[in-house]
């Protein structure tokens, strides 16, 4: 097969590409070439953006095209409509972000998405960021219909990820010692190898799926505890769990997700974060790294990065010191 892929040369887009080149098929970036434009040599590459480069594409057939990194309803538009005639299917890779009611355990592709009173609001954040997701992924469905697939992904985790929202972790509890873990052993989280991710999206391309699913994982109940001795397990460090209680983490200021990452209270308007339904891509074929491969291989990676390398997540040293004394006085 043709597949056109829209980004490529980051986290998921680099991925995909590995996918379908080891599966045979021809691939083609569209970019800026911003990101990493030295990775995939013997690719070919078409340099431009949404705003002024889709013309570019003109006069070109692609199988598939799959749009990594559309985050603006209006750019999406432009992308399909220009598309439109000249691939068989857009894949959409979206969010699950844009469910509107994460308190529901068990949310399945067919509860409701969030809305935005202004629908032409163009601007990115922690509010806005599902809902013009969902607007992305209706404007492709406008134009491409029954040709369309929607893949909402949850944590996405691996080799490459530029977020360190599951980084942290196998590489925090590598260094050992006493460590700050959220909650209590029992918390629940639910994460995606990217790997998985991409080999699933290229399988659902190759059968021609149409449709929306959610991709996120594994296919059993993953607690904190599983996660972190897993990753001290790999490791062999000597690291040290100490739980702290929700209270605590909310009387010190301490944000779930980006301080503590990967994690979420498993309470109130979140109570269904870390319960997605996943059945539907399960019986499309959705398959999962071990667990443990998916520690290894990320410290492997994350062994390269440089000394300097600036965390994007998690608590820095001093400040997790400072939080296992005060959880020690309790």
């Amino acid at each position: 097969m043709k597949i056109l892929i829209i980004g490529g040369t980051r986290f998921v887009g680099r991925h995909l590409v590995n996918s379908a080149r080891a599966r045979g098929h021809e691939v083609t970036l569209f970019n800026r070439g911003k990101s990493n434009p030295d990775l995939f040599s013997r690719v070919e590459k078409i340099r431009g953006d949404r705003e002024n480069g889709l013309g570019q594409l003109s006069g070109r057939n692609w199988d598939a095209v799959i749009d990594t990194c559309g985050y603006l309803p209006r750019l999406v538009k432009m992308s399909a409509q220009v598309l439109k005639d000249a691939v068989d299917n857009y894949v959409f890779i979206s969010s699950i972000s844009v469910y509107a009611d994460f308190s529901k355990i068990g949310i399945k592709e067919s509860d409701p998405v969030g809305k935005l009173e202004d629908e032409t609001v163009e601007v990115i954040t922690g509010d806005s960021y599902g809902p013009l997701k969902a607007l992305c992924e209706k404007a492709v469905q406008d134009v491409f219909g029954v040709r369309s697939l929607i893949v909402r992904p949850g944590l996405v985790v691996g080799p490459h990820d530029p977020t360190d929202r599951f980084t942290y972790w196998p590489v925090r509890v590598a260094r050992g010692g006493d460590i700050l873990a959220p909650d209590q052993p029992g918390a629940l989280t639910q994460l995606v190898d990217v790997r998985d991710l991409a080999d699933f999206i290229i399988k659902l391309v190759e059968e021609n799926v149409s449709g929306v699913f959610n991709v996120t994982g594994p296919d059993y109940s993953l607690t904190l505890e599983t996660l972190f001795e897993t990753c001290k397990r790999i490791s062999g460090s000597d690291a040290n769990f100490k739980w702290a209680p929700v209270e605590f983490l909310n009387q010190n200021n301490v944000s779930p997700w980006s301080d503590l990452p990967a994690w979420l209270p498993d309470t109130g308007e979140n109570a269904g974060f870390a319960h997605v339904d996943i059945s539907k891509a399960m019986h499309a074929g959705l398959e999962f790294y071990p667990l443990a491969e998916t520690v290894k291989d990320t410290l492997e990676w994350a062994g390269t990065l440089p000394p300097d390398y600036e965390w994007r997540a998690g608590l820095k040293p001093e400040r997790e010191a400072e939080l296992l004394k005060l959880l020690e006085k309790k």
